[in-house]
């Protein structure tokens, strides 16, 4: 499987951006499915997770009630939508697919998008 994240960029504090991430397989729809990030200096951490039918998400806690986690199937794209973003969610957020559900170690997935930048300016 392969992994397509976009819509990284440079956004104000309190703004929003709307991450998608492409995957090239219908077996897609298998997988659990999760971002990560990754900011300088730092190990890259778990963010969201979707089940494979999409019907259970996980939340970090620094970004629960800000970001929302969904997916699609049928064009076998996962989204990340980030509301309310601060500088401290600067970082290249990366897309993940493996198991089991809810992906939150990164020695589970199976699968790694190259990544994309997401700056906040304060």
């Amino acid at each position: 499987v392969q992994l397509q994240a976009s819509g990284g960029g440079l956004v104000q504090a309190g703004g929003s951006l709307r991450l998608s991430c492409a995957a090239s397989r219908r077996t897609f729809s298998s997988y659990a499915m999760g971002w990560f990030r990754q900011a300088p200096g730092k190990e890259r951490e778990f963010v969201a997770a979707i089940s494979w039918s999409g019907g259970r998400m996980y939340y970090a806690d620094s970004v629960k009630g800000r970001f929302t986690i969904s997916r699609d199937n049928a064009l076998n794209t996962v989204y990340l939508q980030m509301n309310s973003l601060k500088p401290e969610d600067t970082a290249v957020y990366y897309c993940a697919a493996g198991s089991p559900y809810p992906l939150t170690a990164a020695n589970s997935v199976n699968y790694w998008g190259q990544g994309t930048q997401v700056t906040v300016s304060s």
